[in-house]
């Protein structure tokens, strides 16, 4: 697909992995702290289009499907130099248009959010960026029966279970490639997975995402594990608004960066009440 119609001069098509070192040096330059293996994952998961402009490219959107009726969409960046012509709006209309009539989720600024509610996305909650030179935390005891370790690769279908209860979608293949890149443990309870958190590199450190759990107190626990394991290190995690774990984060060292409104076009997920993410894997694919 390639349209030139749309904007006078602006070339729009599907993105290919030859654009991604582009797409990458895009976003650095908007300040936004992406690796090139950050974009290849995300292409990976998804599918996306770009704007070029006399052979540069102008602008980049991004969306990934989950089963039949969710999809999640992100990375609109439009070059500061060719922002005002419409690039960006235009690459929201193809990026909704690939989607069609599924369920939609984002998490925009709040800048940003006036643009979505326009297009039909209504807020359902909040998303808190901490980062920081991660400290010790203080102990955390579990109770009887449980134990964390380190994610086996027989445990993906555990993994995927938990995450498609607490987000109310199909997660299996992402969680699949997910574990390809990243580090992760989980919390049984009698020989049952109960919980899971993730660790990977990204952006100027590491990401600590998605962390899903039965309650709060295991939720500080797997991330508590982090903590431990990577003190002193620079990490990154978006905990929800309805966590409860703000404050807690900050004493590790994590300090709020800032806020983000989490929103959706059509009917929302419905998630597991006895388990949920309490924080995110990234703001693009929540």
């Amino acid at each position: 697909m390639t349209n030139q119609t749309r904007n006078a001069g602006v070339t729009y098509r599907r993105m290919t992995e030859d654009d991604l070192p582009s797409a990458h040096e895009l976003s650095q330059a908007v300040y936004w702290a992406h690796r090139l293996e950050d974009w290849q994952l995300m292409h990976r998961l998804g599918t996306g289009f770009v704007a070029q402009e006399n052979g540069t490219l102008a602008g980049t959107g991004l969306c990934w499907i989950f089963g039949n009726t969710h999809a999640s969409l992100g990375m609109i960046i439009v070059s500061s130099e060719r922002q005002g012509k419409g690039i960006g709006r235009e690459l929201m209309n193809l990026v909704l248009e690939e989607l069609g009539e599924r369920c939609i989720l984002l998490t925009a600024t709040p800048v940003g959010q006036p643009l979505y509610e326009k297009l039909g996305f209504v807020p359902t909650g909040t998303v808190d960026h901490h980062q920081g030179m991660m400290q010790q935390p203080s102990p955390l005891a579990l109770a009887a029966g449980e134990r964390i370790h380190p994610v086996a690769a027989g445990d993906l279908q555990a993994l995927a279970a938990l995450a498609t209860r607490a987000l109310g979608m199909p997660r299996e293949e992402f969680m699949a490639q997910v574990l390809n890149v990243a580090e992760g443990v989980l919390i049984e309870k009698d020989g049952e997975a109960i919980g899971f958190s993730i660790m990977r590199p990204s952006g100027l450190g590491r990401v600590i995402g998605p962390v899903v759990a039965p309650d709060t107190q295991r939720a500080k626990a797997l991330i508590a594990h982090w903590a431990r394991t990577y003190s002193g290190s620079f990490v990154r995690v978006d905990v929800t608004g309805e966590s409860g774990l703000g404050t807690w984060v900050e004493s590790l060292g994590l300090a709020l960066a800032g806020p983000s409104v989490r929103m959706v076009r059509g009917q929302a997920p419905v998630s597991d009440d006895t388990v949920k993410q309490y924080a995110i894997f990234s703001q693009a694919l929540g």
